[in-house]
């Protein structure tokens, strides 16, 4: 006989876990349907059970914010609909397509079954709830307003998504063209070249005096077929160095304070952080989280040190007496406009509401931004393309055209 632990609901939809014994899983299965129960999960206890067969590098460790924000939603209405939370759950648990989220849910049912606040629950999986989530959820479970908040999440969730799907849509068309440029250099200095070369030398000599920038770029070639290992063992040796510094507090710090001093690349994460600060911020103050927690939670949702580090400077000046719009009115990442809407708001009441009009302004502002670039960066990287090629050719085509000449 074979143990089997179970997770199911009886006839009056109440939540059961425990074992059974049975000689395979079919006849577990109709052990459970005899006792009226519906399995959720059936899992074998010890040894090899190819149902349960998950690959550690196949197994996915994190959700898509789609999935997220369609949860949300979904527990709203079943919350305002008087649907008990463990249910509630357990019921969007068997529809998660994501074996990560429907074990981190089974595991959250559980722990509300026996007693533990939702806000807690979700705070044992990071991965999944971010610390802004977790927060606003125990907002709404002490205001007694949860279905309100849950859907004020996915409605935050769902304009982030949109934001980085726009960003990651403007931004695939530039990286297939740099990728092809690139292949394209390579193939022309590690193939094309190197003939040519091989025919400058046969033709005029090894002695034939060249153009200083076809002597440079022949050199180039033949460095890279000579020493192509070095160039791939170096340039991965660079990728590995830089994302491991990349990684640490100071590496993370300098690199955020590089981006901001880019030119357009500035433009477009500023305007993006801003509307993100101003999307999290009113929607924790709408739930009736503090100032200075909210701002120490928006600070870290952000995404860049420097504005992080500006942002957690602004909460020490608002636990001194200050309102917030002050610091923020000499901030050099936010501009002018934003602290003086703040001071609007602070002074009406009203920073919630003030704020997500921020937002809206912000986020429009980002998609015309990123539409604007998304025509121009075509024709840049047409041009790019077409320079770096008619370079190559001017220099080892044109001597080659005199040589001939002159022969």
């Amino acid at each position: 006989m074979t143990k089997f632990t179970y997770n199911a609901f009886n006839a009056d939809s109440q939540h059961k876990t425990g074992r059974v014994e049975a000689e395979d899983r079919d006849a577990a299965l109709k052990i459970l349907a005899k006792q009226g129960l519906k399995p959720i999960s059936l899992k074998k206890e010890g040894g090899f059970d190819p149902n349960n067969l998950q690959f550690g590098f196949l197994k996915r460790k994190s959700i898509k914010a789609k999935d997220l924000a369609i949860f949300s939603r979904q527990l709203s209405t079943m919350v305002n609909a008087g649907v008990p939370l463990v249910r509630s759950i357990s019921l969007l648990a068997q529809q998660a397509e994501n074996k990560f989220f429907k074990d981190a849910l089974d595991a959250i049912a559980k722990d509300i079954e026996g007693g533990e606040q939702l806000s807690v629950s979700i705070a044992k999986h990071p991965k999944i709830f971010s610390p802004i989530y977790v927060n606003m959820v125990a907002a709404g479970e002490a205001g007694g307003i949860l279905d309100d908040i849950l859907k004020r999440l996915a409605f935050q969730q769902e304009k982030d998504a949109s934001i980085r799907k726009k960003i990651k849509s403007a931004s695939a068309y530039p990286a297939v063209l740099i990728v092809v440029t690139g292949g394209a250099f390579f193939g022309l200095m590690l193939f094309i070249v190197p003939q040519i070369s091989n025919v400058i030398k046969d033709v005029a000599g090894e002695d034939a005096v060249l153009p200083i920038y076809t002597v440079i770029l022949l050199n180039i070639s033949s460095f890279m077929v000579n020493f192509w290992y070095v160039i791939i063992i170096g340039l991965g040796l660079a990728a590995f160095l830089f994302l491991k510094y990349v990684k640490t507090p100071k590496g993370r710090y300098n690199f955020d304070k590089i981006l901001l001093k880019t030119p357009v690349v500035k433009t477009v994460i500023t305007k993006v952080a801003i509307a993100r600060f101003a999307r999290i911020f009113a929607s924790l103050m709408g739930a009736g989280v503090s100032v200075l927690d909210t701002l120490s939670v928006t600070a870290k949702a952000i995404g860049n040190k420097v504005i992080e580090e500006e942002l957690m400077n602004a909460s020490e000046t608002v636990r001194n007496g200050q309102p917030l719009s002050e610091p923020l009115g000499t901030s050099k990442v936010f501009p002018p406009i934003v602290a003086q809407m703040l001071a609007v708001g602070e002074e009406t009441g009203e920073i919630d509401t003030v704020l997500v009009k921020i937002a809206d302004f912000y986020e429009e502002e980002v998609d015309a931004l990123i539409d604007g670039l998304a025509s121009i960066i075509e024709p840049i990287m047409i041009i790019i393309m077409g320079a770096m090629v008619g370079l190559i050719a001017v220099s080892v085509l044109g001597p080659l055209s005199s040589i001939s000449k002159s022969i």
